[in-house]
């Protein structure tokens, strides 16, 4: 049990930069408008490969609302309910999570390392979302139609496909850390 609260832990640090993924029937947050203005839903899975052989997992799925300045992540347990909120704009992340407890920071990855006590790069996945990277990137792969398709940033691997017209429909990455393999999978549902 208490992995996999560490793994929600974790999912919730993450979701504070903008773990989404496609179109979503999800109403448009108030104040939300523009060509920024993206929309997804989805769902994750979590995996922590310790090398002792043990094995965690967590899954659920995630309604993102994004203007390009302000977002909101709605991170969903498999039963359906509410397990954080991850609301943020520019100098400010807010992490509330089902108990009614509140972390804030000046910027996801502060509030990342907050949740879980250590540094976490994770300030990337809100372009990844949108099928970006950025010019720290490495050994970028594209797909026949320019996108990209795999790249390698801030010891994350990361694999990009089933686009539309918001971005990737599934994200896979991966970090390697001392005694673990991190899998994160991101699915659009469609």
């Amino acid at each position: 049990m208490r992995a996999v609260s560490k793994l929600w832990r974790v999912w919730l640090a993450t979701g504070v930069c903008a773990l989404t993924a496609a179109c979503s029937s999800v109403p448009k947050a108030p104040g939300m408008a523009g060509d920024q203005t993206f929309t997804r839903h989805g769902r994750f899975a979590i995996t922590v490969n310790e090398t002792t052989g043990e094995q965690q997992a967590v899954q659920g799925g995630f309604d993102w609302q994004d203007d390009g300045q302000r977002y909101r992540l709605d991170l969903i347990s498999p039963l359906g309910s509410i397990q954080g909120r991850v609301e943020g704009s520019p100098g400010m992340a807010t992490l509330t999570k089902a108990d009614g407890s509140v972390l804030q920071a000046d910027g996801p990855d502060a509030l990342a390392e907050e949740a879980l006590g250590g540094p976490v790069p994770v300030s990337y996945l809100r372009d990844w979302m949108r099928g970006r990277v950025s010019n720290t990137a490495t050994q970028i792969t594209r797909d026949e139609a320019g996108r990209p398709a795999s790249f390698e940033q801030d010891d994350w691997q990361a694999r990009l496909s089933r686009y539309d017209a918001q971005g990737p429909g599934l994200l896979v990455l991966q970090r390697a850390e001392p005694g673990r393999r991190i899998t994160v999978r991101l699915a659009v549902d469609q």
